[in-house]
């Protein structure tokens, strides 16, 4: 039975289209009408002579019946959601974390052990992150675990949320009171009051915002908001707002065991966050989306499995993160480009995939799957900063130049893995190079937990004038050479 809300919202959504489309409902048929009179009333000689010949259930076939089709269309097509613009959180100076400093502080916890600090060097130093990643405020202390409070999450949040939601409104010129939809999406800290409240409370938004927190959600988290927010839209008033914020909270989420699996995002997570404006007016927009892919393999429990947030034998909290993670992640990615590929490939390409897809199902899997040239449907590629070994997989697997998955590197060594924020942090990257053009498309491609695999796609309408954002100190010094073994 459907419930009270979704009720509303079905009766608000059929309202604003007769609303948003009140002009075509009446003038497709007063021309429709303005047309039979023409031809009725006009001389012989600017019409057909048999025209006054035709029945009346003829005319209204020919008239009506094609008017009303086109009403019927432009009432239920899908509005175009439009980018208005994003914000990056910008880190400070002072939460810089060089390698050294991260293991001094990882020494002074009693528990890890020093064949632990040995691999969690190891691994920094393959990991493709640079000396200038930042950690929260409460990651400086030490001994860290024991500053990691409540009250501390919460100050990393107002640092990172409103820090970029401040930038936004700025850049935007968008009132707060603007704002009619608001989706949040941090996996790991969910407090009471929830993140869309401690944002309504700081820029007193309207009391009939339509809010979500999502939590749980893993890497992948923004693109799903971004969705969940384009979906909203369509039933909102034309021209609306909707505020996408990503983020996730280190703070409290401190593994302090020696399980190897769970160190590993110790190492690679780092503070950062985004802001995004989306709405269906495209005046003043930068980007327009064309497509949002989710693709989930949760059914299948090694994929449920391989991003797990546990105790470990000795009842320590942490994310364990399976050896199977990169297999699971490139299964995912498949199911995904089968998904997307016939919205966004040329025809040649389709071709090539579809007779690749039947033979692959008439010879139950001996022929070797083909892997479309994205390069022919998209100039640029935004792809999670989740690890190295994440970034050379899907270069691999998708044929990119070293160029092409550049912003996904760079964005892995200033910034470390920033969680589902990564995709925009690398958009930031080609633009504050100069490298986005006006028609240009971008594929965004996120992996999360559960395992999702999601992407969208972007075209570009207006690029960044200049390359003020979190790159504006930085940028003129990458790209940067990173070696296998980073020495330090």
């Amino acid at each position: 039975m459907a419930t009270p809300l979704l009720e509303r919202l079905k009766a608000a959504h059929h309202y604003h289209r007769a609303v948003d489309n009140g002009p075509a409902v009446v003038a497709v048929p007063v021309a429709a009408a303005a047309l039979v009179a023409v031809a009725l009333l006009a001389p012989e000689e600017m019409v057909l002579g048999h025209l006054r010949e035709l029945r009346t259930v003829h005319l209204f076939l020919a008239v009506f019946v094609p008017a009303a089709a086109a009403t019927i269309y432009l009432m239920m097509r899908p509005r175009a959601v439009y980018l208005v613009d994003y914000a990056c959180f910008r880190t400070a100076p002072n939460c810089r974390v060089p390698f050294a400093t991260f293991l001094e502080h990882a020494k002074q916890v009693p528990v890890l052990t020093d064949r632990s600090v040995r691999f969690m060097t190891r691994l920094l130093e393959r990991s493709g992150l640079g000396e200038e990643t930042c950690l929260p405020p409460a990651h400086h202390y030490i001994p860290t675990y024991k500053y990691c409070t409540l009250e501390a999450a919460r100050a990393e949040v107002e640092l990172v949320v409103f820090s970029a939601i401040d930038e936004l409104f700025a850049k935007t010129g968008i009132s707060p009171e603007a704002v009619d939809i608001l989706v949040v999406n941090c996996s790991l800290f969910c407090p009471t009051p929830s993140f869309v409240d401690m944002i309504v409370n700081k820029y007193k938004l309207r009391s009939d915002i339509r809010s979500m927190h999502l939590s749980g959600m893993g890497c992948s988290a923004s693109l799903i908001s971004v969705g969940l927010a384009r979906n909203l839209l369509q039933v909102a008033p034309h021209g609306a707002h909707a505020l996408v914020v990503s983020t996730e909270t280190i703070t409290p989420n401190y593994y302090i065991g020696n399980e190897r699996a769970m160190l590993l995002p110790n190492c690679l997570f780092r503070i950062g966050g985004t802001a995004a404006l989306l709405s269906t007016y495209p005046v003043k927009a930068r980007f327009r989306l064309k497509h949002v892919v989710r693709t989930l393999t949760g059914a299948q429990d090694s994929a449920y499995h391989c991003v797990f947030q546990e105790e470990d034998e000795h009842g320590n909290i942490g994310i364990n993160l399976s050896k199977d993670l990169m297999t699971i992640a490139g299964n995912a990615l498949k199911a995904n480009i089968t998904a997307i590929a016939p919205l966004v490939l040329p025809a040649s390409e389709q071709l090539k995939f579809a007779l690749s897809f039947i033979a692959r199902k008439a010879l139950s899997g001996k022929v070797k799957p083909y892997i479309p040239d994205f390069r022919a449907a998209f100039e640029h590629f935004c792809i999670h900063a989740g690890g190295r070994a994440v970034i050379d997989e899907l270069q691999r697997s998708l044929s990119l130049s070293d160029e092409q998955v550049e912003a996904s590197r760079m964005a892995l060594h200033r910034f470390g893995n920033t969680s589902s924020s990564s995709l925009w942090y690398e958009l930031a990257y080609i633009e504050a190079k100069g490298r986005m053009r006006r028609g240009d498309r971008l594929w965004m491609i996120g992996f999360g937990s559960g395992f999702k695999c999601n992407s969208a796609a972007w075209e570009c309408i207006e690029p960044a004038r200049d390359a003020d954002g979190p790159w504006a100190t930085s940028i003129h010094r990458y790209p940067v050479d990173i070696p296998d073994v980073l020495k330090h």
